[in-house]
């Protein structure tokens, strides 16, 4: 499993519909990247954990955007007029999270663009695991690419990382912000999905994907928590929350019952 590092070349332009303002940029390689900036909102830790979702929706045959490391260098949108984008992207020098461009792709819409019961209950089962909260109804954050379905940002999981609370602790939370995603009224097969997602990873592969997320990003000033120890709170939580995957599932079993779904 490896992850390419690449330095961005050329500026594009801002994409305001995220909350998180990321960028349009052009890497060294010729590719064009959606980048997810460390200075903008909850900085590396949205970082760490688009880059543990994505990683582990590929892990999971998923259709996601390639992952690159983007290197940002100090004069990368020199010419970007908007002040405010500016110092953004002043803030994000360094190393920055890159998802390659699906160029034409189109939102994913669930009235229009059909999906069985058994892929989404795959993505329900992964979203719950990650504690993904932002795959909603009013956001599914799915793109429809070469007419295939396209999993992006998974920038608002982990949770429990804003608090840095028990990780054993967190791996055990039933995930109660199921009942806003997208795919609970159509995912019928949540037990079926439960087994063939629990067999399709090993908490080693897990291991391998968290022992990938650059150190710098798991380094924060004035904590009396180490890089290598918030990287065993990833691993933790990610091996316990599969062990006790049925925590989740039998969440979303109650909703979709207490909804009437």
């Amino acid at each position: 499993m490896e992850v390419r590092t690449q330095e961005l070349i050329r500026y594009i332009l801002p994409m305001r519909e995220g909350g998180s303002l990321p960028v349009l940029g052009e890497a060294d390689d010729g590719f064009k990247y959606v980048v997810k900036l460390r200075g903008a909102g909850h900085g590396k830790k949205a970082l760490i954990a688009e880059f543990l979702g994505s990683m582990i929706a590929k892990a999971f045959k998923f259709n996601v955007p390639e992952t690159v490391l983007l290197d940002l260098p100090g004069v990368f949108g020199i010419t970007e007029p908007d002040q405010e984008v500016q110092e953004l992207l002043r803030n994000s020098e360094g190393l920055n999270v890159g998802l390659h461009y699906l160029s034409g792709a189109a939102t994913f819409d669930p009235a229009v663009n059909a999906v069985d019961s058994l892929t989404a209950a795959k993505i329900l089962w992964l979203d719950a695991f990650l504690t993904n909260v932002d795959r909603t109804r009013l956001n599914p954050n799915m793109m429809v690419w070469n007419n295939g379905l396209w999993l992006i940002d998974n920038g608002a999981s982990f949770y429990f990382h804003h608090s840095w609370r028990d990780p054993q602790k967190a791996a055990l939370d039933p995930f109660p912000y199921i009942s806003n995603h997208v795919f609970l009224r159509y995912a019928d097969r949540l037990e079926e999905a439960d087994r063939l997602m629990r067999q399709a990873i090993t908490p080693r592969t897990l291991l391998k994907i968290v022992d990938l997320v650059p150190r710098e990003w798991l380094e924060e000033e004035n904590s009396d928590i180490t890089a290598e120890e918030r990287r065993l709170a990833y691993a933790t939580f990610l091996s316990e929350r599969l062990k006790n995957s049925s925590v989740f599932v039998n969440e979303a079993v109650r909703q979709k019952k207490l909804l009437g779904l």
